[in-house]
C-alpha cells in the first residue's frame, strides 16, 4: 500500500514547485480532491484560484474576500489541477467539459500524483505513486473500505471524558450522544472496538443515527470495565479481528495501540491522532503483495503465478 497524507502533499509540491511555469494567470481546482493542491499551488505561485464550475461562470476566490466576479477574458493561461490520475477517466471528462473554452484560453493540466504509465496524460506532475494507494484527504470515501477495520472511540466519535467513563448511566449517555468525528462515506468492513458487548444495543443505535454503514461489529466479550482493565489487551483484540479476514487497513486513534496492532497483524494501520500510516512491522509477504517497496517483484510474482496456472 502507498499512502500520502497532507504533509506529504505539501512537501512534494514545495520540493518540485519549479516544474510549474510562473506565467499562469489562474489556478483551477478539480472538485473536490483537486481543490486542496490547487489552493496550495495558488498560495505558493501567488496566483488567484477557483474551481472549474466557478471558472466557467466567471468567479474566483480572492484573498480577504469571499469571491469576485471578473472579466473572464483577462486570464489567458490556465492551470487545471487535480490531486491524482489513475485510470485517467476523470481527467478526460474534465478536458471534455472545458473543450469549448480551448479557443479562448491556453489550458494546461497538472496532477500531483500519477500512476506509472500515465505521466503523459498531464502536462505537469509531481510524483508517480503506484496502486494500491490511499490519500488522507479522500480516504474516508475510498471504495475499498469494506476491506478495512475501524475503531469507534477516537475515530468514528470522540473519546469519552474520564467522568463519562463510569461503566454505568453516564457511559450509556455518552454512547448514545457521542460527538461524531470521522464518518466514512463508504461502507466499512468491520468495526472493532474495546467497548463491552453489553453496550451493543446503544452502540448500534448511535451508528445508525450517524449513518455509519458497516458489515460487522466486533466488541469485547467481558463482563465489566474492571475485567477489561485487567485484561488490558486492546491491541491484541483489534489485531485478531484484523487478521480474521483479508483486510488491508485498520483505522485506530491511539498511536500506541496502532503500533501494537501493526506489530501483531503485520499489516498497515492508519492512526488518526496524526494521520500517519504505521508500516514498520509489515510482513515480507504483505510487502510483496502490495508492491509498496519493490514493485518489480510484484510484477515478477504475478508472471510466475500466471505461468504456473498455464502449465496446470
Amino acid at each position: 500500500m502507498n499512502y500520502r497524507n497532507i504533509r506529504d502533499l505539501n512537501n512534494i509540491i514545495l520540493k518540485k514547485l519549479s516544474i510549474i511555469p510562473r506565467d499562469f494567470d489562474l489556478i483551477v481546482g478539480v472538485p473536490r480532491s483537486g481543490m486542496l493542491p490547487a489552493n496550495l499551488l495558488s498560495l505558493y505561485l501567488n496566483r488567484p484560484y477557483t474551481d472549474i464550475h466557478s471558472f466557467m461562470n466567471g468567479h474566483i476566490y480572492k484573498a480577504g474576500a469571499r469571491g469576485q466576479f471578473f472579466d473572464i477574458k483577462q486570464f489567458k493561461k490556465i492551470l487545471v489541477v487535480d490531486d491524482s490520475v489513475a485510470s485517467g477517466a476523470a481527467l478526460q471528462e474534465c478536458k471534455e467539459n472545458l473543450k469549448h473554452l480551448s479557443a479562448d484560453f491556453d489550458i494546461k493540466y497538472c496532477a500531483v500524483y500519477v500512476i506509472p504509465g500515465k505521466e503523459k496524460t498531464v502536462d505537469y506532475f509531481f510524483e508517480t505513486v503506484p496502486l494500491p494507494r490511499y490519500f488522507q484527504w479522500n480516504i474516508l470515501n475510498h471504495t475499498t473500505l469494506e476491506k478495512a477495520c475501524f475503531d469507534i472511540d477516537g475515530v468514528l466519535c470522540a473519546d469519552p471524558l474520564p467522568e463519562q467513563n463510569d461503566d454505568g448511566e453516564k457511559y450509556i449517555d455518552f454512547i448514545l450522544n457521542a460527538p461524531p468525528l470521522f464518518i466514512p462515506g463508504s461502507k466499512i468492513g468491520t468495526i472493532v472496538t474495546s467497548r463491552l458487548e453489553k453496550y451493543r444495543t446503544q452502540t448500534e443505535t448511535w451508528l445508525k443515527a450517524n449513518n455509519v454503514k458497516y458489515n460487522d461489529l466486533v466488541m469485547l466479550d467481558l463482563p465489566d470495565m474492571a475485567a477489561r482493565q485487567k485484561a488490558n489487551n486492546h491491541g491484541g483484540h483489534k489485531a485478531k479481528a484484523y487478521m480474521a479476514k483479508p483486510y488491508v487497513l485498520f483505522v485506530e486513534s491511539e498511536l500506541t495501540q496502532a503500533i501494537q496492532i501493526n506489530k501483531i497483524a503485520k499489516k498497515p494501520v492508519l492512526c488518526t491522532a496524526n494521520f500517519e500510516m504505521i508500516f514498520d512491522s509489515e510482513s515480507i509477504l504483505y510487502n510483496l503483495k502490495s508492491g509498496k517497496h519493490l514493485p518489480f517483484l510484484r510484477k515478477y510474482a504475478l508472471k510466475v503465478r500466471n505461468k504456473m496456472k498455464s502449465l496446470k
